[in-house]
């Protein structure tokens, strides 16, 4: 299959090296300096190159803000029957383009980063497939995905939006207040070693990624259940209430259990 990858950073990198040894592959990259590492695979600077490519999957890898952008340029290079993709983690308005955009499509969200997770073994990792896609496009991912022994999720727009705004709105706002309050420790614990090196990956995500995930319509319930769960700590605390922190204690291992 020609497969045409839109963009050249990590996640771009991650599907060129894993299609490239049984597809013909090209990665469409502005910057030229991105691409120095490509290897096995055809490398584009220019939109109009695609057209003589003729891909019959284009996965968009490019980051969020840019996500539909980087559709709309090369949509007028591509073949009516290719397949276009995407990986983003919000799909808010992604929804809203694949009904107007003529073209066949396929949206999954894989659920591992290259910030944490190790890219080599990704047995215990999930990803997510979106239910509406294209049929013929769902077959050639979860292909993809049983390969590399990912767990596979199918949920709708709407299913998968709540889910993030879960799985990535709490950790994400809880490691934002951590590292807010946070200041220099001498001889830091393990513990704390550990969120701040959950907190320095985060942090060196994109901006517009963690501005969308935050800004999902479904985080600031997440939100307040945080909040209404500091209030609740902060009253057993100040209190001194040894019965109810057992029970509090109880509680959220019950939860992680």
């Amino acid at each position: 299959m020609k497969i045409l990858i839109l963009g050249a950073g990590k996640m771009g990198s991650f599907f060129t090296d894993l299609l490239s040894f049984d597809h013909e592959v090209a990665v469409l990259e502005s910057d030229p300096k991105r691409m120095r590492f490509i290897y096995n695979a055809l490398r584009f600077e220019k939109t109009e190159q695609v057209k003589e490519f003729a891909p019959e999957l284009v996965i968009n890898c490019v980051t969020l803000n840019h996500t539909i952008d980087a559709f709309r340029e090369v949509l007028p290079y591509l073949q009516p029957y290719c397949i276009i993709s995407d990986i983003a983690s919000v799909k808010t308005n992604l929804q809203e383009f694949y009904k107007t955009c003529g073209f066949p499509y396929v949206s999954t969200h894989p659920m591992f980063g290259p910030t944490f997770a190790n890219l080599g073994n990704l047995e215990k990792e999930n990803t997510i497939l979106i239910s509406e896609s294209d049929h013929l496009g769902k077959v050639f991912f979860k292909d993809l995905y049983s390969k590399l022994k990912l767990n596979i999720f199918e949920y709708t727009f709407e299913e998968h939006d709540r889910v993030v705004a879960y799985s990535l709105g709490i950790p994400f706002a809880s490691t934002m207040v951590f590292a807010a309050i946070m200041k220099h420790q001498d001889a830091p614990g393990t513990t704390f070693k550990r969120h701040m090196k959950i907190a320095r990956g985060l942090l060196a995500e994109d901006d517009y990624l963690l501005t969308e995930i935050l800004f999902n319509p479904r985080t600031p319930r997440q939100i307040e259940r945080i909040q209404e769960e500091l209030t609740m700590l902060q009253g057993i605390i100040k209190n001194k209430d040894t019965e109810a922190m057992k029970t509090y204690l109880t509680k959220i291992r019950k939860n992680i259990s």
